[in-house]
């Protein structure tokens, strides 16, 4: 890819129709890299489509439709058995999209819902019943403004009345003035894309190190080694990127989590093959045991516990 190409921010927002909008990879390579059996694409999305779930009125990007329909085809072309889909601020605390993916998915599928403090206790159940597992808090400017964190602390009570987890979404080099707020939050915390530390300090980037602190002090952190396309400085095969997964896999191999991000919201400087990105994991899990800790144990001891338990 030419440099030029290559831009600071690999996901800046953009308001505006679908047309302005980059859309997913049409034909993806079958990956050389073959996943374990039961292995779980951890962080994915589903958008509309439009004319069956509505996009948020307050949203900062409008997306192409990317169904469930192609979200499973995907996962099937990858060679993986599950997906979680994670709520998008696109459909805001509408999660009627995701919770159809899920109900469409012959229990294949789990989510991570955006909810409102107020929201009633039979939804919270109806969601529960749904498939939902955890609730993910936004704390990026360009997309959420002031993360609202007094909501925040509400839903995050109510969530692990429920059992769920937190999905916290920051930038690293945010973290010192979010951490003491996050380390409060009840229950597990996973960390969505390694924090968005800056791939041009390397491993000695201080972002990096926040988030590597976070996870020394308090095991009750995890974290989602995915998304070097939008980390990355150099681009595509994301060499730059890689360092900041593997280190994470084998120091904390049993709280990470891999994800594609597919159909990768925001993304304006390229768009990834997500084939290519499957063919990155054992740069980062470069043993089978790592491997399944990663694609497979994790994700099932997060979001289908009763299947762990049952074995």
């Amino acid at each position: 890819m030419a440099k030029s190409h290559v831009i600071q921010n690999n996901d800046t927002v953009q308001a505006g129709p679908a047309t302005d909008y980059m859309s997913f990879h049409p034909a993806p390579k079958r990956p050389e890299f073959c996943p374990p059996d039961g292995a779980v694409d951890a962080h994915c999305h589903v958008f509309g489509p439009a004319d069956q779930f509505s996009f948020a009125p307050t949203r900062k990007y409008t997306p192409v439709d990317a169904p469930a329909a192609r979200l499973f085809a995907l996962r099937d072309h990858l060679g993986f058995a599950r997906n979680v889909i994670v709520q998008a601020t696109c459909h805001g605390t509408d999660n009627a999209a995701m919770l159809d993916a899920i109900a469409r998915s012959d229990g294949r599928a789990r989510g991570v819902a955006v909810i409102e403090k107020d929201t009633t206790e039979a939804e919270l159940l109806r969601l529960h019943q749904g498939g939902v597992r955890g609730v993910r808090f936004n704390f990026l400017k360009r997309l959420v403004g002031d993360a609202p964190k007094g909501d925040y602390i509400r839903i995050a009570e109510r969530a692990a009345e429920m059992g769920w987890h937190i999905v916290v979404y920051f930038e690293s080099q945010e973290l010192p003035d979010l951490a003491s707020f996050i380390t409060a939050l009840p229950g597990t915390i996973v960390i969505d894309h390694m924090g968005r530390p800056d791939a041009s300090g390397g491993l000695q980037d201080v972002g990096f190190a926040n988030v590597r602190e976070l996870l020394d002090k308090d095991e009750r952190f995890w974290v989602k080694v995915s998304c070097p396309e939008r980390l990355t400085q150099s681009g595509p095969p994301y060499g730059d990127v890689v360092p900041f997964g593997r280190y994470l896999v084998e120091a904390y191999p049993d709280r990470v989590l891999w994800g594609t991000d597919w159909p990768h919201p925001n993304m304006r400087s390229h768009m990834p093959d997500d084939g290519a990105l499957v063919d990155l994991i054992p740069q980062i899990a470069p043993t089978k045991e790592l491997q399944r800790k990663l694609l497979v144990d994790n994700p099932m001891r997060l979001y289908w516990p009763e299947e762990v338990a049952d074995v």
